[in-house]
């Protein structure tokens, strides 16, 4: 009697990581603590939409940080080896530091950094520090403050973001990168002031293009500054010279200051995709996964934590799921989903 297929084995790297349907593993997890936001920046959680009837998650809907750090165990045993604090904006989560200490603790995790937008820094860089946090990426996009406060849309002063990231450096959460979103029409001439500002060792700044992510920020191409442009721009005021990634999947395009050692990166989503070797999961405040950043649905992890399941059976749902992976929607956007379907950044974290 003939005996059944076997199930065939789930794709993996020479060292043992899942891979993807394009032979990408999964290194990356980005981690959303929460959806919720002190700012109200148009090109990410617009006032307009984002106003005081929006109802954000309750917090029975939220992960727990046991519930998080399980999750993240898992995916370690994936191959994952650097973790993200996402948000929302995830310094307002409560208690944060002990997150970050249980994450800090997982085997196989050598890296836990952490996107925020400055506003709380000044007060928890170095409590994040000593709970394990080892990096930040902080959210400047202008050094004016009238330009700064109106592009955060809640008149938050440009100096209390400055005053974190200098914290940050003391703290030792280094190397701090400096993500920038650059708009037409409204910070693109201010590109060459935070380069310069941010250009000593330990820093890093990266020009983002504005990207038309989610369905409320009111993406036009016409708003997007090409990467090109915005190299150009520092190449005729500063001594630039480009660098090599320093890994497989690595999003920015980097330059180095030869004058003072500092780094510079373009993120170039809209006019040179880079999901090629993309290695990120993204995982949103309530427990789905995303495979892509411009996803338009998430895989509920958060019932199957909730039913009792083993680690293994979650561990088994996680790799199943990434081997079924095959986005690479910015190489691909003129075909793509409708924007109305597409999930918002604030949710799934960036």
């Amino acid at each position: 009697m003939p005996t059944a297929n076997p199930t065939p084995p789930t794709p993996e790297t020479p060292d043992g990581a899942i891979v993807d349907r394009l032979g990408r593993p999964v290194r990356d997890l980005r981690i959303s603590v929460t959806d919720r936001c002190n700012f109200r920046c148009a090109y990410c959680m617009p006032k307009e939409v984002f106003g005081r009837r929006y109802e954000f998650l309750r917090r029975d809907e939220l992960l727990t940080f046991e519930e998080i750090a399980r999750l993240a165990r898992a995916f370690a045993g994936l191959g994952v080896e650097k973790l993200r604090l996402t948000g929302g904006e995830p310094t307002v989560r409560r208690d944060l530091p002990d997150l970050v200490e249980m994450l800090a603790g997982i085997e196989g995790i050598r890296d836990v950094a952490m996107t925020t937008n400055g506003s709380r820094l000044a007060d928890l860089a170095s409590t994040l520090r000593k709970a394990g946090l080892k990096r930040v990426t902080v959210s400047l996009d202008s050094l004016d403050d009238a330009t700064f406060r109106a592009m955060n849309d809640v008149d938050f002063p440009v100096a209390s973001v400055l005053a974190g990231i200098e914290a940050a450096h003391a703290a030792g959460l280094v190397p701090i990168k400096i993500n920038v979103v650059v708009k037409r029409g409204v910070n693109e001439a201010g590109v060459v002031d935070i380069a310069r500002r941010f250009s000593a060792p330990g820093f890093a700044v990266r020009f983002i293009e504005y990207m038309d992510v989610g369905t409320t920020n009111g993406w036009r191409l016409d708003d997007v500054v090409p990467a090109a442009e915005i190299i150009q721009r520092l190449a005729a005021e500063l001594p630039i010279e480009p660098v090599e990634p320093a890994y497989r999947g690595e999003v920015a395009r980097r330059w180095r200051n030869t004058a003072t050692g500092g780094e510079i990166g373009v993120i170039s989503s809209v006019t040179q995709p880079f999901c090629g070797d993309c290695t990120r999961a993204r995982l949103s405040a309530d427990g789905s996964l995303f495979t892509c950043l411009f996803a338009t649905r998430g895989h509920d992890l958060r019932t199957i934590l909730r039913s009792g399941v083993a680690d293994a059976e979650v561990a088994a749902r996680l790799g199943s799921l990434w081997s079924k992976r095959n986005d690479r929607y910015s190489e691909r956007r003129a075909k793509a989903t409708p924007p109305g379907e597409r999930i918002e950044m604030s949710y799934i974290g960036g």
